[in-house]
């Protein structure tokens, strides 16, 4: 299966300024390359086949006529090829010439479309020879190689919910791009056939408008530049290719070779549709441009050229991760501090378990009563310990607390549970789910009277990954009157903590490793005989790494069980096998669909990223929803 997925190509080729026939041939050899890596589109630079410094050159008869020669070439070289190409050359309509781009696939030429806007400033002076396609109000027929075609805007269907839209180089660095016009009306690809001269520092801003425009576009954008053949009379070119993706780069090519450079990238068109239809500020316009059916062939896809993220909520550099956790921390804390000031709380309750994700609350907490110019000792932080509290993450909650100079009590549940046991007729030797949860409910009562007791804020712990898989007990952990945590991962959790080491005092610092270093558990089942932690929530619900990566993919774009286990197997590569994804898959989709009914009454929370689980924001489902389809 392709999974949605459609193998693109940027070339940028070996040249010789107007010489058509030397440039046919290397194009030919471009597709030759793109074509046996599987790639269903090529773009090629602007005007590709004649070379974009011939100047007074594009006025002569020999040059246009070697152009179209070479173009006849180019398309009878796709005959019986599974692949579309796009190249660029001046097209005569009428008394004028058009800098076109100009669409072939299996040995017709399907159309061409005409540069809107012609540079003439600085170093560009293109009105000498081109006009500018704007004044086409709809596609006119002009004969090309024998063929009657149109020229004009147009879309291009190439099949698979692919729509190929075009423009050139200039198109992409005005206020109003012709790329925004055509995804409106339905194309999530663009090719963007370029000459653009490099000086310093014009790569990175080219850069960020390649990837900029896709973003804006919810689109693919592909992009083929000149290169260093063209005349060096007054610039130089360096080749730039590039294929952005809803704002990331996801193939670059190098620039400044000799040679032919041909970047690949697989684009995820499910995906961009997906966006396209949950952004409802993406509203289709008017189709003024007409669709011709180009369809292409394309029934699977290795994903040989893409990067499949297997963690997509953690940057993988670690500066860009460093500043997404001082981000996050910032709107954690922002949230915080805000409930705080509204309700005229003295400050805030948390329950420390020397856990990962009270002690990421406790962090923001007392970020919080700085912005607030509070004490950390208003901070009344309660430890809690009951039948699985092992020696180890008792002792890190105690010595950060003190180390952070928050409050600290300790209130131990054990003789509580027994009672409340009793009362209920359980047998707290049948250590099940009512022993687990008598525990955490136990908890979550004595956290929520201190906070009245104290006038305080209790600030919930539970993070993104415990909610979409249900691991928290309702009305126990579940509960609070701010929830700090509940957009953030559990893969994501472990940096922001790491990341508060990092900028922590040496005391605190070694606590907070220590904490990072501890298996994540719930604590509620007794310590193994040597008193170390016996409950280790990754043995009973699967690896936290995955079930986020499933969250990401699931949520964001709705990827069915197949694209899931298939993304995860390229992502994880050899890490697990094929059986364990896919059980742990199954597991990620039951938990999600039967654990909807405790996100559906979920405290007040600050979104961090894009991913949320919010009722009343960005996630909302029946609680009582079928997981059966979703698990064929």
């Amino acid at each position: 299966m392709n999974y949605g997925f459609f193998r693109t190509a940027a070339a940028s080729l070996k040249l010789k300024v107007a010489d058509p026939c030397y440039n046919c041939e290397e194009i030919k050899k471009a597709i030759d390359t793109a074509f046996n890596a599987g790639a269903r589109l090529l773009v090629t630079p602007e005007l590709s086949i004649t070379g974009y410094t011939c100047a007074d050159l594009f006025f002569t008869s020999s040059l246009q006529n070697a152009a179209k020669k070479a173009l006849g070439g180019i398309v009878s070289h796709t005959k019986g090829k599974n692949i579309a190409v796009v190249v660029g050359m001046p097209v005569e309509y009428r008394n004028s010439l058009y800098n076109c781009a100009v669409v072939a696939f299996d040995g017709k030429i399907m159309g061409a479309v005409p540069k809107t806007h012609i540079a003439n400033y600085n170093e560009f002076y293109e009105k000498r020879w081109f006009a500018s396609g704007k004044y086409f109000s709809e596609p006119r027929a002009v004969t090309l190689c024998g063929e009657e075609i149109k020229i004009g805007s147009r879309l291009f269907d190439l099949g698979g919910g692919a729509v190929l839209g075009i423009e050139l180089c200039e198109d992409l660095w005005v206020p109003n791009p012709p790329s925004g016009s055509l995804a409106l009306q339905g194309a999530n690809i663009i090719a963007n056939l370029s000459a653009s001269d490099e000086y310093v520092s014009k790569a990175q801003y080219r850069r960020e408008l390649i990837a900029g425009q896709s973003a804006r576009c919810v689109s693919a954008y592909i992009y083929a530049g000149a290169s260093v053949h063209e005349s060096t009379t007054d610039l130089v070119f360096s080749g730039a290719t590039a294929v952005a993706e809803n704002g990331a780069i996801i193939g670059e090519g190098e620039r400044f070779c000799r040679e032919t450079v041909v970047t690949f990238a697989d684009v995820d068109i499910e995906k961009l549709n997906a966006l396209r239809r949950s952004n409802t500020s993406f509203e289709n316009s008017p189709c003024a441009a007409q669709t011709v059916d180009c369809r292409i062939k394309n029934n699977e896809n290795d994903l040989k050229y893409r990067f499949v993220d297997p963690h997509p909520f953690v940057p993988a550099n670690d500066e860009k991760r460093r500043e997404r956790c001082k981000e996050i921390f910032s709107i954690q804390a922002a949230g915080l501090a805000k409930r705080l000031e509204h309700i005229g709380s003295t400050g805030t309750v948390i329950g420390i378990s020397g856990g990962l994700d009270s002690t990421l609350a406790l962090l923001v907490s007392v970020e919080a009563m700085r912005l607030l110019g509070k004490k950390n000792s208003d901070i009344l932080g309660v430890t809690l310990p009951g039948f699985g509290t092992t020696g180890r993450t008792y002792n890190n909650a105690v010595s950060l607390m003190e180390s952070l100079g928050v409050t600290v009590k300790e209130i131990s549940i054990k003789e509580a549970c027994i009672l409340h046991m009793k009362d209920i007729e359980h047998d707290p030797s049948n250590k099940d789910i009512t022993y687990e949860n008598t525990q955490a409910r136990e908890r979550t009562q004595i956290l929520f009277d201190l906070a009245n007791k104290h006038s305080k804020l209790l600030v919930g712990t539970g993070d993104l990954s415990e909610l979409a898989m249900g691991w928290c007990t309702y009305n126990g952990d579940h509960m609070s009157m701010y929830g700090v945590n509940a957009s953030v991962p559990k893969t994501l959790v472990r940096y922001l903590v790491e990341y508060a080491a990092g900028v922590s005092d040496e005391k605190t610092a070694a606590i907070l490793y220590d904490i990072l270093d501890t298996p994540v558990s719930p604590e509620l089942l007794p310590p193994d005989k040597n008193g170390e932690i016996a409950q280790k929530t990754e043995e009973n619900i699967g690896p936290y790494e995955l079930h986020d990566f499933f969250l990401y993919h699931f949520v964001r774009f709705g990827f069915d069980k197949s694209k899931l286990a298939f993304l995860a197997k390229k992502a994880f590569g050899d890490k697990y096998g094929d059986d364990e994804i896919e059980k742990w898959l199954e597991v990620f989709i039951k938990r999600f669909f039967i654990s909807q009914f405790k996100r559906s009454c979920i405290p007040d929370s600050p979104k961090v990223g894009s991913v949320s689980l919010s009722p009343r924001g960005d996630w909302r489902m029946p609680s009582d929803a079928s997981f059966e389809d979703f698990l064929k």
